[in-house]
């Protein structure tokens, strides 16, 4: 049993412990043993104070943020960082030692700032404060350990990156399944305006949340379109299928305004004269998880009006980021798209 304010007064068998770059290993009593001798800022201060804050990516590198021993559950991650590297680093979690990412995506489309530009968020599990402060509260559980690494795409070194990590060492039980999150990224067509927001996957699970960034590309309406879910060997026509893209992530009428709720919101809509309208919303499946035994796929259409109040097919720039969980092991992800073409939506 995880916690949660259901069970939040129980005291169950479990120990809590905290990553940041001054406890890099979460040991027990090892934070906060950095020495201050050189340290600029706490060249003033003796062992035991702020001295290590934060830590720099070096350009090109990857830096492993935690490693970690099961079985146990992440539970909380905060991290801030200037607004450049949302797009330009590439966040990767390995579970029990596997080959390749259950979770692989640049940093802030996990946290639900895509197009490389901070938005507010106040949902349940994901929440990103004034100004910048990125937090993750989807528990991930996992059984003999866990990694996560952070990817500097960037041409220079990335300062001031500050993270913490907070996890419990626990027992797992037998039905967790393990978290999940890919990022996608298409320019839909007139001949088929749909862009798939995951696909292949295979195994037992269930689908818990969706994040959209989209560049318009198009004047008038873009959010005609409909999401679909395909599940457990559904051929052309889907299970689940909704009405419309403002529908699907709970607003109504072409929105009108931005909205961030704890299930479902669209934080973003930046218009700035001489450049393309772009949007941001998430919808999480927290009450409606949609469970799959076999297989599932989801995709988004892109679609407009004409005058003469017919449909619009849309060329427009969508990238999105998938969050399941399930059973190992997974589907290898489609290769991840290089940062020059992620930064087609960031500029």
């Amino acid at each position: 049993m995880f916690p949660s304010l259901n069970n939040l007064p129980l005291l169950q068998d479990f120990e809590t412990r905290s990553i940041s770059a001054e406890n890099p290993d979460g040991a027990k009593g090892g934070g906060a043993k950095a020495d201050s001798t050189g340290q600029d800022a706490a060249r003033l201060l003796g062992r035991g104070w702020k001295v290590r804050p934060c830590i720099t990516l070096p350009a090109g590198s990857t830096t492993t943020l935690a490693d970690i021993q099961g079985p146990g559950c992440i539970t909380h991650i905060w991290i801030t960082v200037e607004p450049r590297a949302l797009a330009e680093c590439v966040l990767r979690f390995r579970w029990d030692g596997e080959d390749t990412p259950s979770i692989e995506t640049p940093l802030g489309d996990f946290f639900c700032c895509g197009h490389g530009l901070r938005a507010k968020i106040n949902s349940l599990p994901v929440a990103v404060n004034p100004s910048g402060g990125m937090n993750c509260y989807w528990p991930m559980p996992f059984r003999k350990s866990c990694e996560i690494t952070i990817e500097n795409q960037r041409g220079v070194d990335q300062g001031c990156f500050f993270y913490q990590v907070d996890y419990a060492l626990r027992d797992v039980p037998a039905e967790a399944a393990y978290f999940h999150a890919q990022f996608r990224q298409s320019t839909t067509t007139r001949e088929c305006p749909e862009h798939v927001i995951l696909d292949g996957v295979k195994g037992d699970g269930q689908y818990v949340g969706t994040y959209v960034a989209w560049n318009q590309f198009s004047d008038g309406w873009w959010g005609e379109g409909e999401v679909k879910f395909y599940l457990d060997g559904d051929g052309e026509f889907p299970t689940y299928c909704g009405t419309g893209t403002e529908d699907y992530f709970g607003g109504a009428w072409g929105f009108g305004e931005t909205f961030s709720t704890a299930f479902m919101g669209y934080p973003l809509w930046f218009k700035e004269e001489g450049r393309v309208p772009k949007h941001g919303l998430y919808r999480w499946h927290i009450c409606d998880a949609i469970r799959f035994r076999q297989d599932f796929k989801a995709t988004i259409q892109a679609l407009g009006w004409w005058p003469e109040g017919v449909y619009e097919a849309l060329t427009d720039d969508l990238a999105s980021v998938g969050y399941w969980y399930q059973r190992e092991p997974h589907a290898p992800f489609p290769t991840l798209p290089d940062k020059y073409h992620r930064l087609r939506g960031a500029r």
